[in-house]
């Protein structure tokens, strides 16, 4: 099993004049030392209009300065939004590509569609549509990454002639591409298309091997035509994370924080009717949080094995370790940590990342290798009859000119 991170840029109110400067700059500690310690990859959402609960609106641009200052951590997108109105695709495959050169041929491409009523509306996206002009873009931005020249495209939702989309990507033919998923059929559609399934909802080892059976079956059925040129089978999860040899200590460092992004996430998601610029959601999450059964309570009790999908793993190396042992036996192929939840004191996550990578990681990371190479011999029969499904790159008509700008 790898080892990611997720990092969102939660910023509860009150603010202070530098507080958005220092949580960025933070941040880019943690993750710098997360590289040093071995960690696999370091995953950044792209978020719009979302106070409190996501500032990192321009993740591309942020990432540009985590290849800087990393050497070996993958980089990943989780996700960039395709529909056209928020990311023009020609776009997405530029800064994809860019990312790619400037890391060394380290990015993972997430893509997604957007949930929040705030983001979709905002960049006048119907929610009915949202998920084909996703299918859209997600083939175009394929095609883009190897047609030289890019074939051109005519869909409902992307539009664009022939042209040479500029930089290619370093990793070939592409970087390996993934799909936001919160449910089963999410799940399947990301089988299905050959994609790397980004879980965003946190469950426990049991409900684990309900989605892993569910999408390697996928993977190895008649239905996967895959969305790239190449298939990515993986299944990531998202896992809550504090480790400290005290139980107790753990907790007390996470709770509120994680908490506080299960319930910005349902806010902005679902029952929440903010008002932009004035409400104070740190505030609502205090006031409501019991109701909603996101109290303290709720983590359950301290002492015996971790297993509640809420806490995840925050707990002692001990508990973690047993925790993940299950999850590994569940068949994940990636538990990305969510480490930087509202209010979560810098200095706590990167004592917990040390710790951590010293007393749990190496036993997982000295048995990854083998179970890759063994996967991929198992399901290399598969993977090469779904690219056969797949219609391959086009080649532009020869005889295309942009014209002049006096003939148009």
């Amino acid at each position: 099993m790898r080892f990611g991170l997720l990092f969102g840029m939660q910023l509860p109110r009150p603010w202070g004049p530098d507080a958005e400067s220092r949580l960025f700059h933070e941040v880019l500690d943690q993750i710098e030392l997360a590289d040093r310690l071995g960690f696999d990859n370091v995953w950044c959402p792209e978020h719009h209009f979302l106070e409190e609960y996501s500032h990192l609106s321009a993740s591309e641009v942020f990432l540009g300065a985590v290849s800087q200052r990393t050497r070996t951590i993958r980089i990943g997108h989780a996700v960039m939004l395709m529909p056209p109105a928020f990311n023009p695709t020609a776009r997405v495959a530029e800064r994809i590509a860019t990312l790619d050169i400037l890391s060394g041929g380290r990015v993972e491409f997430g893509t997604g569609e957007s949930t929040t009523p705030t983001e979709l509306l905002g960049f006048g996206i119907e929610r009915a549509t949202k998920r084909d002009q996703w299918a859209e873009a997600v083939d175009a931005a394929a095609r883009m990454f190897v047609e030289e020249p890019f074939a051109g495209y005519d869909g409902e939702y992307v539009s664009m002639p022939v042209r040479n989309v500029l930089p290619k990507p370093v990793q070939r033919p592409h970087p390996p591409m993934w799909m936001a998923c919160g449910n089963r059929d999410a799940i399947r559609l990301a089988a299905h298309r050959g994609l790397g399934a980004l879980n965003f909802s946190f469950f426990g080892p049991a409900e684990t091997r309900k989605w892993v059976d569910t999408y390697y079956e996928g993977i190895a059925s008649e239905e996967c035509v895959p969305a790239g040129f190449a298939v990515n089978a993986q299944i990531a999860a998202t896992i809550p994370m504090m480790c400290h040899r005290d139980e107790a200590t753990a907790v007390d460092r996470a709770v509120d924080g994680i908490q506080f992004f299960n319930f910005g996430l349902g806010y902005y998601g679902g029952f929440g009717s903010p008002s932009p610029g004035r409400t104070d959601v740190w505030e609502v999450f205090q006031r409501e949080r019991a109701e909603r059964g996101m109290d303290r309570a709720a983590f359950g009790r301290l002492g015996g094995p971790l297993g509640n999908p809420a806490r995840g793993a925050i707990g002692s190396p001990e508990q973690i370790r047993e925790l993940l042992r299950r999850h590994e036996e569940a068949g994940l192929d990636q538990a990305i940590f969510l480490v930087q939840g509202g209010g979560m004191r810098h200095e706590d996550v990167c004592e917990s990342l040390e710790l951590f990578a010293t007393e749990v990681m190496p036993e997982f990371k000295d048995r990854h290798d083998k179970a890759e190479l063994r996967k991929a011999e198992r399901l290399r029969p598969a993977v090469d009859a779904a690219l056969a499904r797949r219609e391959p790159a086009r080649t532009a008509d020869p005889g295309y000119r942009v014209l002049p700008r006096s003939k148009h």
